[in-house]
């Protein structure tokens, strides 16, 4: 071998091996280029999905906060039961009843309306009901019932455990309650 073609040769391998080089390294920088592309889409998509989850539990927040408030019948309302005789009245005082069962995905058994009592001739309207609610929907029943107009109070109540021993919390309940509000007759 020549030094020419020895010179040659050796320059040859050295440019070989320098684009050996230059496109491992720009493989690599792809190759890293890759990774964080794909790196910053899941972390959008994990963003995006983190602001859904954020927008539904503000509008639950919002929809819980007016619920709590504005949702209740009559809330700007009378705080006297509506209807020209007593009678209207109880039938009143039984819908606005049935309507805080409903709300809370209860059912309503049998319900009474107590137009005979000694408070009758003050202006109360008595009404006892039955109804098969779950556990959870007790309390909302009762702060629909005392929060809302017309002013409602709750006299008796009587609430029965699920008889199913184990899985208490998605059997029903059995409650009475017997709730009095206050008519006045027009004049």
């Amino acid at each position: 071998m020549t030094r020419t073609s020895l010179y040659s040769f050796v320059i040859g391998r050295r440019q070989a091996l320098a684009v050996a080089i230059y496109v491992g390294v720009v493989i690599a920088l792809l190759a890293i280029s890759l990774f964080l592309i794909a790196d910053l889409r899941d972390k959008v998509a994990e963003l995006a999905a983190v602001q859904v989850r954020l927008a539904q539990l503000s509008d639950r927040s919002q929809q819980n906060s007016s619920a709590s408030i504005g949702s209740n019948p009559g809330v700007n309302g009378s705080p006297f039961l509506e209807g020209q005789t007593i009678t209207i009245a109880g039938a009143a005082l039984q819908q606005r009843i049935q309507e805080a069962v409903a709300k809370a995905d209860g059912a309503l058994m049998s319900s009474q309306v107590d137009l005979e009592g000694p408070d009758v001739k003050n202006g109360f309207v008595g009404l006892t009901a039955s109804m098969e609610v779950s556990q959870a929907a007790v309390q909302m029943i009762v702060y629909d019932i005392e929060a809302g107009m017309p002013y409602l109070f709750i006299d008796e109540l009587s609430i029965q455990s699920p008889e199913i021993f184990g899985d208490s919390e998605s059997g029903r309940t059995r409650m009475t309650i017997g709730v009095v509000g206050q008519w006045r007759s027009p004049e």
